[in-house]
């Protein structure tokens, strides 16, 4: 018994939503489809999405499909939010438009495209905010933006979520860690 999948999603005011063989989810933010797969089929009653399956052998599909809609009605409604943190000495980013410029460490500064649907704000130089409608956008920017510098485990430096804990590594020290006898 899939206790995502039975679980119903309550639709917001604002929201529209198409039923098809993908669901089409229209709001205040932005519009998305979710593919409806063969063996779930999906309801609409007393504002909320109820949906169930044909058979057992579509219990894993059934969850999924469920938490993609449920990930869609929020996005279209009010959105997702990713912030992320510069750490290091001369690191900071900057962003015009739908390009996003880091300067990192490296000998050039890297500039990001930002796609559409996805909207980049930047405190201070080192505070990043990404927003966004679809949240498999939003997260892959960000997978992105933090794969430019990932963090380092011995000084820290890097672009990091906020809120991440990093363990902190020890460095080599003294003449006994180089083996030599």
């Amino acid at each position: 018994m899939s206790r995502v999948g039975n679980k119903p999603i309550p639709v917001p005011k604002g929201v529209k939503i198409t039923i098809g063989p993908e669901l089409y989810v229209e709001g205040p933010k932005g519009k998305l489809a979710v593919p409806v797969p063969d063996g779930i089929e999906v309801r609409q009653a007393d504002g909320r999405l109820e949906l169930s399956r044909a058979s057992d052998q579509h219990a894993a599909l059934h969850g999924l499909t469920r938490a993609l809609l449920a990930s869609a009605v929020e996005g279209v409604s009010t959105g997702f939010i990713r912030e992320m943190d510069i750490t290091g000495v001369g690191y900071r980013g900057d962003v015009k438009g739908k390009v996003a410029t880091f300067t990192l460490g490296y000998s050039h500064p890297i500039e990001v495209l930002l796609p559409d649907g996805v909207e980049l704000k930047i405190d201070k130089q080192t505070h990043l905010t990404l927003s966004g409608y679809d949240k498999q956008m939003v997260g892959q920017v960000a997978a992105n933006i933090r794969a430019l510098r990932p963090p380092d485990p011995y000084k820290h430096k890097g672009i990091r979520y906020t809120g991440e804990a990093l363990r902190k590594k020890v460095g080599k020290t003294g003449a006994g860690a180089t083996g030599a006898k």
